[in-house]
C-alpha cells in the first residue's frame, strides 16, 4: 500500500484541481498559470545557468551541471501541463472571449498605435500556435542540451541563450502580460528572462549545498557571487519599471500597478523588496556568508520562496479574483505540481535501477 501511497495522492490532487477548475474557473486557471510558470522557471533558468557556464568556464559549473541537466528532462512534461491553460483560456484571458467581437471591444480602449496590433496578436488560435512553439522550442533546447556532442559546445550554448531569450520574452508577454490586455511594458520580457535564471541558480545552489562530499568554499563563493548578481539585476529592472512608468502617469500604464496597490497586495511588495532584494544583498555582500554552505543553502531556498511569491504577485492582482479564493487555490495548485513532480521522481528513479539491473545481467 505504502508503494502506491504516491499515485493515490496525486490521482486525489488530480480530483480536487478538476473540482477547482470546475467550481472557480478563473481562480484555479490563474493558480495554476503561476504554479506552472514557477516550475517552468525553475528548469529553463536552470539551463541558461549551463549555457552561461559552457560560455564563461569556471569550476562553478562543475557543482550544479549535473542536476540542472537531469531536471531538464522534466521539460516535455510541462510543455504537457500548459494543456489546461489553453484549453481554458477563455476563462483566463479577458482578450479570448467566447464572443469574436471581444477583442474589438477591449482593443479600442488602447491608444491607437498599439490597438492595431494587439487586435491581431491577441487572438487565440494565434496564441495557441505561439503557445505551441515555445514549448516545443524549450523541450527542443532541453532535450540538445543532454546530447553528447553538444552538452558543452560554445556555439550551442551562445545559439541556445539567444532563442532562449527572445521566446521566453514572448511568451512573458502572452501568458503573463496579457492578463491585462491595456498595460505592456518594453521591460517586462527581460525581466522573466531574469527571474527565472535567478530561480534556476537559487536551485543550483540549494542543491551544491545538499550534495556530498561539499563542493571546496571557493565554489559556494562563485555561486553567491551569481546569486548577488541576479538579485541586484532583478531588482534594477524592477524599480527602473517602475520608476518609468510611474513618472509617466499614464492611465493604460498604470492599470498594471493600481491593483497591486490594494487588497494587500502593497504588503506583498513590500516583502518582494526585502527578502527578494534587501536581505539577501546585505547576506551576499559578505564573504564569510558566500562560503557557508547552511548560510547560502538557507538563502537559496529563502530566494526561492520570494520568487514563488513574486509570481503570484505578478499574477493574481490581474485577475477579477478575491482574496479568499487564491488562499485555498494557490496552495492546492502547488501541493498538487509538487506530488505529481515528486511521484516523475520516484518513477525515474525506479526506470534508472531497473535499466541498470537489466545492463547488468547482460
Amino acid at each position: 500500500m505504502n508503494r502506491h501511497l504516491p499515485l493515490v495522492a496525486l490521482l486525489a490532487m488530480v480530483a480536487g484541481c478538476v473540482a477547482a477548475w470546475l467550481f472557480a474557473p478563473a481562480a484555479f486557471l490563474g493558480a495554476y498559470l503561476a504554479t506552472w510558470w514557477f516550475c517552468c522557471g525553475l528548469v529553463m533558468g536552470g539551463l541558461a545557468n549551463v549555457w552561461v557556464h559552457n560560455l564563461t568556464g569556471g569550476r562553478w559549473g562543475e557543482a550544479i551541471r549535473v542536476p540542472l541537466l537531469e531536471l531538464s528532462r522534466l521539460m516535455w512534461i510541462l510543455a504537457l501541463l500548459f494543456l489546461p491553460v489553453l484549453i481554458g483560456m477563455h476563462e483566463l484571458y479577458p482578450w479570448a472571449p467566447r464572443a469574436s467581437a471581444g477583442v474589438q471591444r477591449w482593443a479600442g480602449e488602447l491608444p491607437a498605435q498599439s490597438a492595431w496590433f494587439k487586435n491581431i496578436w491577441l487572438t487565440p488560435w494565434l496564441f495557441v500556435v505561439r503557445s505551441v512553439f515555445y514549448l516545443a522550442v524549450w523541450t527542443l533546447l532541453a532535450s540538445l542540451s543532454r546530447q553528447p556532442t553538444l552538452r558543452r559546445s560554445p556555439r550551442f550554448s551562445a545559439a541556445s541563450l539567444i532563442v532562449y531569450g527572445l521566446t521566453v520574452s514572448l511568451a512573458a508577454v502572452d501568458w503573463v502580460m496579457s492578463l491585462m490586455p491595456l498595460w505592456y511594458s518594453s521591460v517586462f520580457g527581460m525581466l522573466a528572462g531574469v527571474s527565472q535564471a535567478l530561480a534556476g541558480m537559487a536551485l543550483a545552489a540549494l542543491l551544491a549545498t545538499r550534495s556530498r562530499p561539499l563542493p571546496p568554499p571557493i565554489i559556494f563563493r562563485d555561486l553567491g557571487n551569481l546569486l548577488l548578481m541576479y538579485v541586484m539585476t532583478w531588482a534594477y529592472l524592477v524599480f527602473t519599471q517602475f520608476l518609468i512608468i510611474w513618472a509617466e502617469d499614464l492611465p493604460h500604464e498604470i492599470a498594471w500597478y493600481i491593483p497591486r496597490m490594494k487588497h494587500g497586495w502593497l504588503y506583498i511588495a513590500w516583502l518582494l523588496a526585502l527578502f527578494h532584494f534587501f536581505a539577501p544583498l546585505l547576506i551576499l555582500l559578505f564573504r564569510n556568508a558566500k562560503e557557508a554552505p547552511a548560510l547560502l543553502g538557507w538563502l537559496a531556498a529563502g530566494l526561492l520562496a520570494a520568487h514563488q511569491l513574486d509570481v503570484w504577485w505578478t499574477v493574481f492582482p490581474s485577475l477579477p479574483v478575491g482574496w479568499l479564493q487564491w488562499l485555498w487555490t494557490a496552495p492546492l495548485t502547488t501541493i498538487a505540481f509538487c506530488v505529481a513532480a515528486y511521484v516523475a521522481a520516484k518513477r525515474g528513479a525506479s526506470f534508472a535501477a531497473a535499466t541498470a539491473a537489466g545492463a547488468g545481467h547482460v
